[in-house]
């Protein structure tokens, strides 16, 4: 049988090859989840590079956070990455949850990154 690694990382190949199946040349949101924090950043796969990223650990957010392991940290993570990737001049992303299911944390943060302008 295996084990929950193996499994997480079967999930998240096969999803990264349906995003690049249908990223039709737009960057990719990518989100991890620790048991503490919530981390978003834009990459754009073409040329390897992060374009924006925000974090509950940013200083703006770790002042008005109580913790940065529950909805609200993430509603603003998501808020924050999408003020930054408007910055930067992207609009449309792809949303890559990773081994996440979308629920919960990870849910809240694509809302509030839909809510902060971010088309996907």
């Amino acid at each position: 049988m295996s084990d929950n690694k193996e499994l997480q990382q079967r999930r998240r190949t096969r999803l990264r090859f349906q995003l690049r199946r249908k990223a039709g040349g737009r960057a990719r949101l990518s989100v991890f989840r620790s048991s503490k924090h919530i981390y978003a950043q834009i990459i754009d796969d073409a040329h390897g590079r992060t374009m924006a990223a925000a974090s509950s650990l940013d200083r703006s957010l770790r002042e008005e956070l109580k913790t940065g392991a529950d909805k609200d940290a993430a509603a603003a993570v998501g808020k924050l990455v999408a003020e930054r990737a408007l910055a930067a001049g992207i609009t449309e992303v792809v949303f890559d949850r990773g081994a996440y299911l979308y629920h919960g944390r990870v849910k809240a943060l694509a809302e509030a990154a839909r809510e902060g302008g971010l088309a996907f």
